[in-house]
């Protein structure tokens, strides 16, 4: 009852912000359209992302799509992943469906489906406080009340900003310019089941003329969304051990069990099937606290800076998967057990007083495997700058940042005790263990272990001098900008966990490794940008420009990184660009620091996120090369299921490289911008791209290792065989999967941007806004190692063709489209998106998923100078995510597609 009002109220908001907008009688004046790149920087503002250097008017030379704070608005945004989902060179990443990641709950953006740890994330040009092991920011961090645009660049910025700018940085600009009071409630329910909701206060005042202080609180809490509440989520296939219990009296070999519903039988199902509650998406309760600040202490002295602090405490899955606990062992039934019934007792054959019993059943009492996860990030940044003349500035600043994540797991518990003994055997006479639901087992079994304790310190210092050499000479064509510094970092890690998942005794959780580790890096740093010709036929400004990165790692060694570019504006009418770039990415701790923890191997075919990096066994599918599944003591065809549990008999084994090596490659851009003068607010942009990364780091997954060994390359000494090793009888025994410096990720594409608007006097004061953003991948080439043939990745889905292991998709085209109408004090917004078709990159396999398109309706009304309410209806149409027969999780790719369903968003916003 209590969803239908929230969903009838949600509608009731959006059709009055509909039926209102016509009718607006304030003369205020209208949102500017979005601009599908920031190619030329609003009056008065200085800072382009990609460069260092502050000249007004400057416009970069690399590809950069912004986000403006109307159109986050739009979305009824709580998160960012409320938005940056709809931004065509955002892969899948890390999302609130993403279980079994071992983000925890985090937020993480991925750029061109080159990996997450090759994404750069700033705030207002500096870095992000990263957290866990990887080089990776949890974006929900960012409170989406303070952001005033979102820049995307694309095409790598590693001599700008640093090392892991490979795919490109995403920029968050935030608002701290704001005067005033504003508070602003949103939510965002899905007409499926599933709420998202919040609020945010910002207050802002100046001090004295001379500054300003801007302080911002937000909470955001979104609700879990179970398997079940979704009925293209079912899977009748994922089957745990019988919740009612398997028992086979080892004498007579007479087995028995209970039903789901605790009726007991002589012919007992092996299985249950429970998988309706497991988590489909993570619940989440946040809040964001942050202050700005800037002041003039002189009048060539600012100080300014920012404290962000976030609390985020979610659950999940955790890498184990939802599947409970399960014990399949034999155990002793004494004759006095005083929870044998009849029909028991005749079937046990007792030998001085004791059964010998083989158990197999679930856990289920334990509950599902859940992590229960709080994470804290902090930053603090302070820094001075000002003017040293009129055409030279200085900027000199410290941040530090600390991520800290505690995760309880429950449903799980310990095998043996402090003495050794089994405690599930332990129990058996004490204990109701037959039937399903047994009240005891949960107390005497069930155990919360504190599984990960995770640290991640970030220390940041850096000075620069920038500006123009306008005070020693000028060149014809204009002032050569520059800017040149030095900075310093110095990062540290640490991973912790229960002696229980050190050792081995948990159900779930296999062998785990903490590790800790640390590294710093000092780096000089310049840019440069000449104007060489201006105002001449066919040359209205030709600018070169270029930088140069060296950093010196004290893990690592020393690197160098450098950009060339080139901007020539022919007229007003039409500018070309380009870069060329040498990008670094350095390892992340878990690269480099973990050490070697393990999972069973089974947990690749009961665990749906693990699902994807196993196939089974070509040799028993009959897909496999037949000489060389002899040579290697394979089973025959069909001799086996080679997809069940049991077939996976060892450990998967993972984690850290000390003699891991930084990756290296190179980027190149070529763009054309359009701005015509007949059209007078049409901007086109098109810019080429090419990405090739040598020595990327990753691990060769098991339907890798296996494809290439027994179908791809099957000879006697191809050394992907070594990484699945096979016990006597064939079946695989362990998999090895621990990073190295293998693969080249090489990719190209095009994006596209574009958008018109047009407010004719004759439409007297409503205008029309249309907009366009594309990437079209033109190729995208994956080797996994030396060893073996590139694959081409463009257009695909499945582990074979993910750089990490995270997002599964890789389409080869990806838009947002919209039109908007404008009025005097608001925008009714109709968007379009559309993932292009793609097909399997299993080996063999011809199963496709055509092209998913999605669109929102959405709008915002300025009542009054002092209240703005926004509503939209996204995914319109209530579009399912498409299905898959193998590879996914809950049967389709949560990180790409929605899962939601058809969603109403409401935002309430007074200021004064």
């Amino acid at each position: 009852m209590a969803q239908s009002f929230r969903h009838t109220t949600a509608l009731a908001a959006l059709a009055i912000s509909l039926t209102q907008l016509p009718a607006a009688a304030s003369a205020q004046t209208p949102p500017p359209a979005p601009a599908p790149a920031s190619d030329a920087p609003a009056e008065g503002e200085i800072v382009v992302t990609g460069t260092r250097i502050p000249i007004p008017g400057l416009v970069s030379s690399s590809p950069v799509a912004s986000t403006t704070e109307q159109q986050i608005r739009l979305q009824s945004a709580l998160t960012i992943e409320d938005f940056s989902t709809k931004l065509p060179q955002l892969s899948g990443g890390v999302r609130q469906g993403s279980q079994g990641s071992d983000a925890f709950g985090a937020q993480v953006l991925e750029l061109r489906n080159f990996g997450q740890s090759r994404s750069l994330v700033l705030i207002d040009g500096t870095r992000a406080a990263p957290f866990s092991f990887r080089n990776s920011v949890d974006v929900n961090a960012i409170p989406a009340s303070l952001i005033k645009r979102v820049d995307v660049l694309t095409g790598g910025a590693a001599a700008v900003y640093g090392a892991d700018a490979v795919a490109g940085v995403v920029n968050f600009i935030l608002n701290d310019d704001f005067e005033g009071v504003r508070g602003t409630a949103a939510s965002r329910l899905s007409v499926r089941g599933g709420a998202q909701y919040g609020g945010s206060v910002m207050l802002g005042t100046g001090v004295g003329g001379s500054g300003n202080l801007v302080f911002a609180a937000d909470y955001t809490q979104r609700d879990g969304i179970r398997a079940r509440q979704r009925d293209w989520a079912a899977t009748p296939n994922q089957t745990i051990p019988s919740i009612g219990g398997v028992f086979t009296d080892v004498a007579s070999g007479r087995r028995f069990g209970f039903t789901d519903a605790g009726a007991f039988t002589t012919t007992p199902s092996a299985t249950s099937n429970i998988s309706g509650s497991y988590p489909l998406v993570s619940p989440l309760r946040r809040i964001n606290l942050a202050a700005l600040y800037k002041y003039d202490l002189a009048p060539a002295v600012e100080l300014y800076g920012r404290a962000m602090f976030t609390n985020a405490r979610t659950e999940e899955t955790g890498t184990p998967g939802a599947q409970p606990a399960s014990v399949n062992r034999t155990v002793g039934i004494a004759a006095t057990n005083p929870f044998l019934t009849d029909a028991i007792r005749s079937q046990l054959t007792f030998v001085n007083g004791v059964a010998q019993v083989n158990v197999n059943r679930s856990l289920a009492e334990l509950g599902l495997i859940t992590y229960r996860t709080e994470r804290d990030t902090l930053q603090l940044q302070s820094g001075l700058r000002g003017a040293l003349t009129g055409a030279l500035q200085w900027n000199v600043y410290a941040q530090y940042g600390r991520s800290t994540e505690n995760s309880l797991i429950g449903g799980d518990g310990l095998v043996a005790n402090a003495g050794g003994a089994n405690n599930f055997a332990a129990i058996v006479n004490t204990v109701d263990i037959f039937g399903p639901n047994r009240p005891g087992i949960a107390a005497a079994l069930g155990s919360p272990i504190n599984g990960f304790n995770r640290k991640r310190d970030q220390f940041v210092t850096a000075a620069t001098i920038s500006g123009t050499l306008d005070d020693l000479f000028t060149l014809p064509a204009g002032a050569i900008g520059f800017a040149a510094g030095v900075e310093y970092r110095r990062e540290t890690a640490s991973i912790q966990q229960d002696s229980a998942l050190l050792s081995g005794n948990s159900y779930r959780q296999g062998v785990q490794g903490a590790y800790s580790g640390a590294f710093d890096v000092k780096e000089l740093y310049g840019e440069l940008r000449v104007p060489l010709i201006h105002d001449t036929p066919f040359i209205h400004q030709l600018d070169v420009g270029g930088a140069y990165r060296l950093s010196d790692y004290d893990l690592f060694g020393t690197h160098g990184t450098w950009k060339a570019e080139a901007n020539w504006a022919i007229d007003r009418n039409l500018r070309l660009r380009g870069t060329y770039q040498r990008v670094l990415r350095t390892p992340n701790f878990g690269e480099f620091a973990g050490s070697t923890s393990s999972l069973p191997f089974s947990s690749l075919v009961t665990v749906d996120r693990l699902k994807p990096r196993y196939g089974g066994d070509p040799c028993v599918l009959g897909t496999g090369n037949r000489a060389q599944c002899d040579r290697l003591g394979a089973p025959a065809q069909g001799a086996a299921n080679s997809t069940a549990p049991g077939y996976l008999t060892g450990s998967y084994f993972y984690g850290g490289n000390p003699d891991i090596q930084p990756e290296t490659g190179y980027t190149k851009t070529v763009g054309a911008v359009l701005t015509p003068a007949f059209a007078r607010d049409l901007n086109v942009t098109v810019d080429w791209y090419e990405l090739d990364l040598r020595g990327a780091v990753g691990v060769i997954q098991p339907i890798a290792a296996i494809t290439s060994c027994y179908i791809t390359n099957p000879t006697a000494g191809n050394p992907l065989c070594n990484l699945v090793t096979r016990n006597a009888d064939g079946s695989f025994r362990d998999a090895f999967v621990n990073n190295q410096n293998l693969g080249r990720l090489l990719q190209r594409g095009l994006d596209i941007a574009a958008s018109y608007t047009l407010r004719p006097e004759w439409m007297d004061g409503i205008g029309l806004r249309a907009s366009y953003q594309g990437n079209v991948v033109t190729s995208y080439l994956i080797q996994a190692n030396p060893t073996v043939d590139a694959v081409q990745c463009k257009g695909t889905f499945g582990a074979t063709c993910s750089s990490d292991g995270t997002t599964l998709v890789q389409p080869d085209y990806r838009h947002t489209a919209g039109i908007g109408i404008l009025f005097d004090a608001g925008v009714i917004q109709f968007d379009w998106q559309r993932i292009g078709r793609v097909k399997s990159s299993a080996a063999g396999s011809t199963e496709t998923i055509g092209a998913q398109d999605t669109f929102d309706l959405s709008a915002s009304r300025d009542f009054t100078p002092a209240i703005t309410m926004s509503a939209g209806i996204y995914n319109l149409l209530d579009r399912r995510p498409p299905r898959v027969s193998a590879g996914g999780v809950f049967n389709t790719f949560p990180d790409t597609y929605d899962i939601l369903g058809r969603t109403i968003g409401f935002t309430l916003t007074a200021k004064m």
